[in-house]
C-alpha cells in the first residue's frame, strides 16, 4: 500500500524498500511503470523484536553517492584517487562506533555518545544498547537499534538560532548568558541577517553560549529515552520508552560551537541529566571529551581502510586515555 502510495505521488525522489522480501518483486514492477528510482534492501526488521538496519543504511548512503555526489562533481575528482565516499553525518557515526567497539588490536571505550552542533542542526549519535536498568522495567515499543543517529533540525546554531530561542525560551536564555532580553534579541537580528557572523563581543559569547546549552539540551532529552509509571492490572509498573542512557560511561562533543568555547565542558554539561528530571535517561555521569579538530568525520572516513590508525587518531587527538575507571573519574 505504502509503496504504491509513493510510486503514485509527484515526488521526484529515490525510494528505498526495506521490508518484506515476499513483496520485492511487486515493489519492482510499480515502480519500473512509474519509473522512479527504486532501492530494494534487506528488511529491517527481519524477526520480531530484531532489528537489521545496516542494509538499509548501506542502500541511503548508495543513494547519496549515485545523486548528491554526482550532482556536485564529487564523483569526477574521486575516480582520480582511491577515496571512501560518504555523506558527513554518517561518518561522524562512522567514527563514534569505531571509538566504542574499537578494532581486532585495540580496546573500544564502551558505549558512548556522540553530540554534534552544527549551524543548520544538532545531531545525537549514541553508540549503546541502552537496555532498561532492570528486569522489572518494561521495555515499551519497537527495539532500538544499537547506533542510531537523531537529526534535529530545528537546533541549528545559525540557520535556526531563533528556534533554540523559542523552544527554551527568551528569558531561560537571557538568565543563562547573564544578559537582558534585548541583549539575546539584537544577537537574534544579527544572525538572521548574516548566518556566517561570529561573536563580536562578550555579550554576543554569552548569549551564543547560552544557545549552544539550549540546542545541547534539548538534544539530548529528544533523544534519550524515558520511564513513566503505568497502571496495569496487577499493579503499578515502571515502562521505558527509548534508550537508557545514564550508564553511558563517555560523551564526546563536537561542532564549532564546543571547539571554539572557552568552556566546552559546561557547554556539553547540558546535556546531562540529574535528579530534577528523574523520567529522562539522558547520561548522568560520563567524562566527557571535546573534538576541538574536528577529528571525529576523518576518522570515521579512516576507519574503513585503516582502523588502528584512526582508532589511534582519535584517541590521540580527542585526548582520550586510560581504562573504564579512569575515564569515569575524569567526568
Amino acid at each position: 500500500h505504502n509503496a504504491r502510495l509513493l510510486a503514485d505521488c509527484p515526488l521526484d525522489c529515490p525510494v528505498i524498500a526495506a521490508g518484506n522480501r515476499n513483496a520485492a518483486d511487486e515493489i519492482r514492477a510499480l515502480y519500473a511503470v512509474s519509473g522512479k528510482p527504486l532501492s530494494v534492501a534487506d528488511n529491517v526488521m527481519p524477526a520480531f523484536q530484531e532489528l537489521d538496519i545496516d542494509p538499509a543504511r548501506q542502500a541511503i548512503r548508495q543513494v547519496f553517492i549515485d545523486r548528491i555526489v554526482h550532482a556536485k562533481g564529487i564523483d569526477r575528482a574521486a575516480a582520480m584517487f582511491d577515496a571512501v565516499l560518504m555523506p558527513t553525518p554518517a561518518a561522524v557515526m562512522a567514527g563514534a562506533k569505531l571509538l566504542s567497539e574499537g578494532t581486532a588490536a585495540q580496546t573500544g571505550l564502551g558505549p558512548l555518545v556522540v553530540i554534534d552542533i552544527g549551524g543548520a542542526t544538532t545531531d545525537v549519535h549514541p553508540i549503546a544498547a541502552g537496555e532498561a536498568a532492570n528486569e522489572a522495567i518494561v521495555q515499551y515499543g519497537l527495539p532500538e537499534p544499537h547506533d542510531k543517529r537523531t537529526v534535529e533540525g530545528d537546533l541549528g546554531m545559525r540557520h535556526n538560532a531563533r528556534t533554540i530561542v523559542e523552544t527554551a525560551g527568551l528569558e531561560r536564555i537571557a538568565e543563562d548568558a547573564v544578559v537582558s532580553g534585548a541583549a539575546v534579541e539584537d544577537w537574534l537580528a544579527r544572525i538572521e541577517a548574516n548566518v556566517e557572523i561570529l561573536p563580536g563581543d562578550s555579550k554576543d559569547r554569552a548569549v551564543d553560549r547560552a544557545m549552544a546549552r539550549a540546542a545541547i539540551a534539548i538534544a539530548m532529552k529528544r533523544h534519550a529515552g524515558s520511564i513513566r509509571i503505568a497502571q496495569t492490572a496487577t499493579g503499578p509498573v515502571t515502562v521505558q520508552q527509548g534508550k537508557d542512557l545514564t550508564r553511558v560511561a563517555v560523551l564526546i562533543g563536537t561542532g564549532g560551537a564546543l571547539a571554539h568555547a572557552a568552556d566546552p565542558a559546561g557547554i556539553l554539561a547540558a546535556a546531562l541529566g540529574d535528579d530534577s528530571d528523574k523520567a529522562s535517561l539522558r547520561p548522568r555521569a560520563p567524562a566527557m571529551y571535546v573534538d576541538r579538530d574536528y577529528l571525529l568525520y576523518a576518522v570515521g572516513l579512516l576507519a574503513e581502510a585503516e582502523p588502528d590508525a584512526a582508532f589511534a587518531m582519535a584517541t590521540k587527538g580527542i585526548g582520550i586515555t586510560g581504562g573504564e575507571s579512569e575515564r569515569r573519574g575524569s567526568g
